[in-house]
């Protein structure tokens, strides 16, 4: 036995720490035509509808038309975002302070990646690495491995054609092991994790600086002064897009009393089904076998999952998704956490105030940190003021208002969020950023300090509202 034989992984890492070093070398115009280059091995409507249809085949979940919309509207909208921003030398400088920042890369980035969007999320955390001139090692669920390594073929081509060195991007190779991926981690100069929980405490215990996301579970409130077919129609294309395979998906919505019957009316209208109290209990007895979540229904179509739990309504075989009503969370009330399908809970409130109790219980049991959604009026104080207060009480890293919250949460061009597949939670969600992933968080920053004119304050100074109420 060959005791010497070097791991596939550290020979993965060794040719990213050379190219590595090339890529270092490049100006910022080298960097930007690199970036421009890549993003074409997926914008490339033929590569896209492949990669599509094959992460469908090979994972199972979603739909192609989907996953080709979401491939291209989020690789357009990053490549936009980057585009702007400077990440070689100097990138900022105060006159005041007298400090100027430089844009250093981190190395090799290890890339972990989920089957719900295994060629969305692995080009997006390819584009943001290279940007910052780092190089960057996939690490795919298994059954998103297929697609990676097809689309990293695509890249080495774009790679090529610009005169890049092939080992800037790599991917685990088949079979895809937890060993590996731990292994990749652990040599990595920096991790950033987009998937299960598990995946993401395993990336915080490394040993290498990390980024992760927290577990989604998006409550959205509906109040008495909404657009309620307005409201309706987002919260569906949402729900139903790539059959919820997104965290930013819609898995619940508080609607106000007041308007509860006309809300539900509205949803049913764009293609929900209500279930009764026995075809909810049949939905729970499939969905959550021995009380946890079962992956056979996730990112399912509605008629697919009507079929599996044998639902007696008479329209579920032609429904777009499925609303269960629920009175409580927790264990108890397995519907009120993440479904990852298009099955939408609905809590009836009493108020305004009633319905932000609610959704502070629903973040109490999961989904703490991600974001909430509001429907409202379209303009003026009472949406600014809601918002306010859904941003300042609740545990929730942004308020997405009057938008289809799948679409609006990663990044859109009708609102200024970065476009990205991985949303920091905040410490509520157990993580060490509260905004979305983007460019720069694969960059170290060095900053040159210069001597600027000497300003020592007094205590009377820095205390004298203090002293002004507590005389000394």
């Amino acid at each position: 036995m060959n005791t010497n034989t070097v791991s596939p992984v550290v020979d993965l890492v060794q040719r990213a720490r050379v190219a590595q070093q090339i890529l270092n070398g490049y100006s910022q115009e080298q960097v930007d035509l690199l970036v421009q280059s890549v993003a074409w091995a997926i914008l490339e409507p033929n590569h896209n509808r492949e990669l599509a249809e094959l992460a469908v085949r090979d994972t199972g979940l979603g739909n192609a038309e989907d996953k080709f919309k979401k491939n291209h509207r989020k690789t357009l909208g990053l490549v936009r975002d980057l585009r702007r921003a400077k990440t070689v030398g100097l990138i900022s400088h105060n006159p005041t302070t007298g400090i100027s920042e430089y844009a250093r890369p981190v190395g090799v980035v290890a890339a972990i990646t989920p089957s719900t969007n295994p060629g969305a999320t692995p080009i997006n955390k390819i584009l943001n690495a290279l940007k910052c001139r780092n190089a960057v090692i996939v690490a795919p669920s298994p059954k998103g491995q297929s697609t990676c390594a097809r689309l990293i073929e695509f890249v080495h081509h774009q790679l090529d054609r610009v005169g890049a060195p092939r080992h800037l991007v790599q991917c685990l190779p088949a079979p895809v092991t937890k060993e590996a991926t731990q292994e990749l981690m652990r040599m990595a100069d920096l991790v950033v994790a987009t998937g299960s929980q598990a995946n993401i405490r395993a990336a915080y215990s490394s040993g290498t600086p990390a980024f992760g996301v927290g577990a989604g579970n998006v409550a959205v409130i509906i109040d008495e002064f909404a657009d309620l077919q307005s409201a309706a129609q987002k919260v569906t294309v949402s729900k139903t897009f790539d059959n919820a395979t997104s965290c930013s998906s819609e898995n619940g919505v508080v609607l106000i009393a007041s308007i509860y019957q006309d809300a539900i009316a509205a949803l049913e209208n764009s293609g929900g089904v209500l279930l009764d109290a026995e075809d909810k209990k049949r939905l729970e007895g499939f969905m959550f076998a021995n009380g946890k979540l079962t992956s056979a229904f996730t990112a399912q179509s509605a008629p697919s999952i009507a079929e599996k739990a044998q639902l007696k309504h008479p329209n579920a075989k032609y429904a777009r998704f499925f609303m269960v009503a629920e009175t409580g969370f927790g264990p108890s009330a397995p519907f009120s956490g993440e479904k990852l399908s298009p099955v939408l809970t609905v809590w009836k409130a009493t108020d305004f105030n009633d319905a932000k109790q609610i959704v502070q219980g629903i973040y109490s049991f999961q989904g703490a940190g991600h974001s909430v959604g509001l429907h409202t009026a379209s303009s003026g104080n009472m949406m600014d003021e809601r918002a306010s207060q859904l941003a300042q009480e609740l545990p929730v890293s942004r308020v997405i208002v009057n938008q289809a919250h799948a679409i609006a949460t990663g990044g859109s061009f009708d609102n200024g969020l970065p476009f990205s597949l991985s949303m920091g939670c905040g410490t509520w969600g157990r993580n060490n950023f509260s905004e979305n992933m983007s460019y720069k968080h694969y960059l170290n920053i060095s900053r040159v300090v210069r001597v600027i004119p000497e300003e020592v304050p007094t205590v009377d100074d820095l205390l004298q509202e203090y002293f002004q109420r507590f005389p000394h």
